[in-house]
């Protein structure tokens, strides 16, 4: 009795509070927001020890307010805008690096703009009793942050994931894996490597408001086993929690790094609100 009405409670929950990244997971749920309804996210993050294989940079870093907006197209698709308008790095180490010659600011400091990305994600297919949801998401990463300043590599990426879901009772399990595109900025000639990115979250409701979440997102280069800097492996464990109350939800979570280029500890917290905001034709 208790699993199913733990059951009942999830499934609310998800209906309420499915969102771009949903905050502050970045594994994608292929559940969309429903057409007419708009979606709004922000976030603060606070990571320690970030290296930036291309600048040969490493430091704390300190991003927001990093924001999200989604629109629902249709009850199929969404259309997806994810950045931020202030990142900061406090350097406590330099190497030697590919773009280190073209750092261009004083002191142990560094501040930029984030990475913009523009993406489309759409429902392939409806979850049933025995088979799982099915979605698809294209997205392109915009230069915005420069490699002047160390954070940024000023290339264009590009990414494609198949997203999967399926609610087991009071949990719902959400898989992503796909190709990643990314341009080389050490190259005297354009360049590109293919990386396979992959997310594996879990969410755990435990009322009808508050859930439980974990997941590990990452990327893994198969086809160069010296790859390009700023192409490396990448992988980042999530822990954390949300609660939701009415249409808006907050969120937070800390992040673990697993690889030696990614935030040795850090933590994350913002706040998600959909609405409906105009009638699909």
């Amino acid at each position: 009795m208790k699993q199913a009405i733990l059951t009942i409670l999830f499934s609310m929950v998800v209906a309420a509070s499915a969102a771009a990244q949903q905050r502050p997971l970045l594994t994608e749920d292929p559940e969309t927001i429903g057409g007419g309804r708009l979606l709004i996210e922000a976030g603060l993050d606070v990571e320690r020890e970030v290296f930036y294989p291309a600048s040969g940079l490493r430091g704390d870093r300190l991003a927001g307010p990093n924001f999200g907006i989604s629109i629902g197209l249709s009850s199929i698709a969404e259309l997806q805008v994810d950045g931020g308008f202030y990142q900061r790095l406090r350097i406590t180490e330099r190497r030697p690096a590919p773009l280190s010659r073209v750092l261009d600011f004083d002191g142990d400091q560094t501040t930029d703009v984030e990475d913009f990305i523009v993406a489309t994600k759409l429902r392939l297919m409806t979850e049933g009793p025995s088979r799982p949801a099915v979605g698809l998401r294209l997205a392109t990463k915009l230069p915005n942050s420069s490699n002047e300043s160390g954070l940024g590599t000023d290339m264009t990426d590009f990414f494609a994931s198949m997203l999967f879901a399926k609610t087991v009772e009071s949990v719902r399990i959400v898989g992503n894996g796909g190709l990643a595109i990314i341009g080389d900025p050490t190259a005297d000639v354009p360049e590109q490597t293919d990386m396979f990115t992959f997310g594996l979250s879990v969410a755990r409701a435990m009322t009808v408001s508050a859930e439980l979440v974990g997941e590990i997102n990452g990327r893994l280069n198969f086809a160069n086993p010296t790859p390009a800097a700023g192409a490396e492996n990448r992988a980042v464990m999530r822990l954390g929690g949300r609660y939701t109350r009415g249409p808006v939800r907050v969120d937070g979570a800390v992040t673990l790094g697993m690889t030696a280029r990614d935030p040795s500890f850090g933590f994350t917290t913002g706040f998600t609100w959909v609405l409906n905001a105009f009638q699909v034709p």
